[in-house]
């Protein structure tokens, strides 16, 4: 029987390229989005995949998603924690309002989602969860206190949820992309993307179904033994 995953933020970007992926190989998917109707439209009738409204940064509503995926596709064996937004500003324009934005979705959605799904994971002993980082929460970037503290608390999040999952069948790893071509890479100015690209050694901006890739590796049942981990995918701009 196929096994069903979840993709948050799913039908667009890199959401798009990893629920399609999903679906290529065989998994039953579902598709979360947060407010653009229309585009999920658009995606679920050119994919055949179901897309689901619901805020992740909401925990009730994480609940009631996840409950009404089960009860259409089945048991949830896969999340992919993908849904993000930016507030980008420095500190001195920050308001809290943004920052609390970035963190509630971003790291926030992490846990409701997770927490929506790991009791039947750990009944049914088997998931895997990946949760999808950033470059920018690992080396840090200007004007994005919110986003990189966000995204740098997946990579412990990920950490140290792996250590609570690794004798149940469960995994948790993390992805860290980095710049990719998507819509939301699009909106920055055409001077400082030129300059983003300048240093990137493989001298381009990565593509989605390329992320894609290494969520299919960390989602397969043959990846018991890959857990606690961060997939850099970034061309080689940030090397730790």
């Amino acid at each position: 029987m196929a096994r069903v995953a979840i993709v948050t933020g799913g039908t667009r970007g890199i959401g798009e390229a990893v629920s399609v992926a999903l679906r290529d190989a065989g998994y039953k998917v579902a598709a979360n989005y947060a407010g653009n109707e229309e585009r999920a439209r658009e995606f679920s009738q050119r994919t055949g995949i179901a897309s689901y409204k619901w805020d992740v940064a909401n925990y009730e509503s994480c609940l009631k998603g996840v409950a009404q995926v089960v009860a259409e596709l089945g048991p949830v064996d896969i999340v992919v924690n993908n849904a993000g937004i930016t507030r980008d500003a420095t500190m001195k324009r920050m308001t809290r309002a943004g920052w609390d934005e970035v963190v509630d979705v971003n790291l926030g959605g992490c846990f409701n989602m997770c927490k929506a799904v790991w009791d039947s994971m750990l009944e049914r002993g088997f998931g895997r969860i990946v949760n999808i980082g950033s470059i920018n929460g690992q080396a840090g970037q200007y004007g994005q206190v919110n986003y990189a503290a966000a995204k740098s608390g997946i990579h412990g999040f990920t950490k140290a949820l792996a250590q609570e999952g690794a004798s149940k069948g469960i995994t948790v790893n993390a992805i860290a992309p980095g710049y990719i071509d998507t819509d939301m890479v699009a909106a920055v100015p055409p001077q400082v993307l030129e300059k983003i690209v300048a240093k990137i050694p493989v001298g381009r901006l990565g593509k989605a179904a390329e992320i894609a890739r290494g969520v299919l590796f960390l989602s397969a049942d043959e990846a018991g033994f890959v857990t606690g981990s961060t997939m850099s995918i970034n061309g080689g701009q940030h090397m730790y």
